[in-house]
């Protein structure tokens, strides 16, 4: 099938299988490999992206399924300079991550909850990334880098 996704503000006009996930596109067609694929039941979270600003889990997801739609990857939240996002600096400034695979769909979950709920208390970050698994980090760095980022915003 023939679709066309908008993905980071680049526009691809694909062919893909009607069987093929949305994290495998994303990461075979688009090149976008920091979107990570884990658990493939989406229950990690690690696979998280924004479908016209939407967090899903994109290892759920048929790519035909984002026909004509914007997806937002970890790729496309650094400035067009190089510069990090101020959730990614508050990540690596709070000690956020470890070994970086939940990374990806913590950050794309933590932009929606940031774009959503102007001032977020603790309490609402940890119910909104509870969906998100990391096994390294204890959590504490994470929301402390959510907190930041919502309050320097």
């Amino acid at each position: 099938m023939d679709i066309t996704m908008i993905v980071d503000g680049e526009r691809f006009d694909l062919a893909v299988e009607p069987r093929h996930t949305l994290a495998d596109v994303l990461r075979e067609q688009c090149g976008r490999t920091g979107t990570h694929v884990g658990c493939e039941h989406g229950v990690c979270g690690a696979c998280t992206v924004l479908v016209d600003d939407e967090p899903v889990r994109s290892c759920l997801m048929f790519a035909v399924q984002a026909r004509e739609c914007t997806v937002s990857t970890v790729e496309g939240l650094e400035g067009e300079d190089g510069t990090l996002h101020p959730l990614q600096q508050a990540f690596a400034d709070h000690h956020g991550l470890q070994c970086g695979f939940c990374t990806p769909g913590m950050l794309m979950t933590a932009v929606n909850l940031l774009d959503t709920v102007a001032d977020p208390d603790r309490e609402t970050i940890r119910a909104e990334m509870s969906g998100n698994i990391c096994r390294c980090t204890g959590y504490t760095g994470i929301v402390d880098a959510v907190e930041d980022a919502a309050r320097s915003r």
